[in-house]
């Protein structure tokens, strides 16, 4: 691996403050590869072999079941999936695929347990993630339960609006047909809610969004921060 590769592993919070030998012997097993779009990196029920951190483009958790897919989460850089399967020794609960070439590191997920079980610092950083992984679980279940597929879309809107520093206008970070899978919804549903929105002062013009009138979409959407805020 390129020194840049590894400072950014380093930089991880899950990483960060590890003792160097420790990082050091993660990495002995490590390797990096380069994908193309639509590859599917590992498939749900198989055994878990590495932990994947995403350097470079960007990679759908997805998963199926009686001839349905559904998308459950978007990863781009530079973060890490799937740490539970990886720490607990269990199959895979998703699979993942890349939505466009990417560049991806494979921590050997036997290292990644042996290192959890002498590096307590490491061990507390794993523990955090995994929490932070299960709060966003949660936010994820009160957005589906609570809310319709209109005010999903309009809360959706909101946090890219606040990701892209308050723009107005803003290009949408996923195709329709992904967004739709991500909100719990179809195609033709989120085409009409996309409808529903317009007197909110939203408009959607292939990819690009723009908010004309901000006070009125927050008040139909209702943002919560314990559902909204990816930091709470």
């Amino acid at each position: 691996m390129k020194p840049i590769d590894i400072q950014e592993i380093r930089s991880l919070a899950l990483f960060r403050e590890m003792a160097d030998i420790n990082f050091e012997t993660l990495l002995r097993g490590a390797y990096i590869q380069n994908f193309p779009p639509q590859i599917e990196l590992i498939t749900e029920d198989e055994p878990c072999d590495f932990l994947h951190i995403v350097v470079e483009g960007s990679v759908e958790l997805f998963s199926r079941w009686n001839g349905r897919e559904t998308v459950m989460a978007t990863v781009r850089p530079v973060s890490t999936f799937i740490l539970a399967a990886v720490i607990k020794d269990s199959p895979y609960l998703m699979s993942a695929r890349t939505h466009e070439k990417s560049r991806i590191i494979l921590l050997p997920s036997k290292d990644v347990r042996a290192v959890f079980d002498i590096d307590n610092i490491f061990a507390r950083s794993v523990v955090n993630e995994l929490a932070q992984c299960y709060r966003s679980v949660v936010k994820t279940t009160k957005n589906l339960k609570l809310r319709t597929s209109i005010e999903r879309l309009a809360n959706y809107l909101l946090r890219q609006y606040k990701f892209a520093g308050n723009a107005v206008e803003f290009e949408l970070k996923m195709e329709k047909r992904l967004l739709a899978s991500y909100l719990g919804m179809t195609p033709e549903n989120l085409s009409r809610a996309i409808k529903a929105l317009q007197p909110y002062g939203v408009q959607v013009s292939g990819s690009r969004v723009t908010i004309s009138n901000l006070a009125d979409l927050i008040a139909f959407a209702k943002p919560t921060t314990s559902i909204d805020d990816p930091t709470y």
